[in-house]
């Protein structure tokens, strides 16, 4: 019979060889947030003359926008980020009503004295259509009105570069720095309350040993897509955004269901097979079950890897994180939760066993 247990110590080996590396890139800032985080203006454009990223860079120089950052996509189009730029109009004042009197209220007011005159009100202007949201690529919208800072800086940008691709900018995105601290924050308190809940319930349906290996796991899991991203943000500058978050979530809920199957056999091969020692259970426990998990999540990886190299190119932040984080689950439920639970089994065995040995009372001497 196969001994997965027993090579436990080459799987903690193997899990540092996962995290330790990503720790080190998160830590010296390899994670690069997106727009939807940081708050700012980003949008894809390509102009007729075909710039490089580096001249579009110093026309928004010139343009007052020192921190733009010029990037292309492999789709040719340039992704261009810069702080916020507002999208709407300038708010159109209220006009105010005339108080200067009428001939016929001037004739009244000579008549009666104590009679205010009536002001009358200026007629109002028809009001200015509200501007249409800019969606993502491929919909249909209006376009931005002239009047506005963006329309104005891309207008120079087109008068140097060329008309876009299309007529406009393929998609226009601006979040306020308010909007992406709120979002890191109730980012982070989903993370938190979602683990501390999910050990809770694993700590009543199985035993409190039980809930910690599997938060253990989930923290694996986490720290080794977060890391994956650290890493390939500080080489490649791939960026992070709201659906990673998402992803995260997503991440724990699979890694989460992994671990309680192969839990839940474990509980019942306790019954099944009592007398024997833990380490053996879970190794029982593990081979009837790590069949089902690998081709649960084969399915899942197929799906995702045929969305992340033909999907949109919208979605492929969301869809690399999901890929990672559902090998690293069933990875971590298999050979990381299970394993940590037979440790802990066996450090809290020999514990007992040295604390008895202590309290032997020694023979008296004559």
């Amino acid at each position: 019979m196969l001994d997965i247990v027993g090579k436990r110590r080459w799987y903690y080996l193997f899990s540092a060889l996962l995290t330790v590396p990503g720790l080190i890139f998160i830590f010296i800032g390899g994670l690069k947030p997106s727009v939807d985080f940081t708050g700012g203006t980003v949008w894809q454009v390509r102009y007729a003359s075909d710039p490089s990223p580096a001249e579009v860079q110093a026309a928004l120089v010139e343009l007052d926008h020192p921190e733009a950052v010029v990037r292309r996509l492999s789709d040719g189009f340039l992704e261009i980020r810069t702080a916020a730029i507002g999208l709407l109009p300038p708010q159109t004042p209220i006009p105010s009503f005339s108080t200067a009197p009428t001939p016929s209220d001037s004739a009244s007011a000579s008549a009666n004295p104590s009679r205010t005159p009536r002001p009358t009100a200026t007629p109002r202007a028809s009001p200015t259509p509200s501007p249409t949201p800019v969606p993502s690529a491929g919909a249909s919208f209006a376009p931005i009105p002239d009047n506005t800072q963006f329309a104005r800086v891309e207008a120079r940008l087109e008068d140097r570069f060329g008309e876009p691709e299309g007529g406009r900018p393929r998609s226009v995105t601006t979040i306020g720095p308010l909007i992406g601290a709120e979002l890191i924050r109730s980012s982070l308190i989903l993370i938190i309350v979602g683990e501390i809940v999910i050990m809770i319930y694993l700590a009543i349906r199985f035993g409190i040993r039980f809930g910690v290996a599997a938060i253990v796991a989930l923290l694996h899991d986490v720290i080794v897509v977060v890391g994956m991203f650290a890493i390939l943000g500080y080489f490649f500058g791939l960026e992070f955004d709201a659906l990673f978050v998402t992803a995260l979530l997503t991440i724990i809920g699979f890694s989460v269901h992994d671990t309680i199957v192969v839990f839940d056999r474990i509980r019942e091969n306790r019954i099944r097979h009592a007398g024997e020692p833990f380490g053996a259970i879970v190794n029982h426990s593990i081979l009837q079950t790590i069949g089902r998990s690998i081709n649960t999540s084969l399915t899942v990886v197929v799906t995702l890897s045929a969305l992340l190299l033909l999907g949109p190119i919208s979605i492929r932040t969301f869809t690399l994180a999901l890929l990672i984080g559902i090998i690293s689950g069933t990875y971590s439920s298999i050979f990381n939760a299970s394993q940590l639970l037979v440790s802990w089994y066996e450090w809290d065995a020999n514990r007992r066993a040295a604390a008895s040995s202590s309290r032997t009372v020694r023979p008296l001497s004559r």
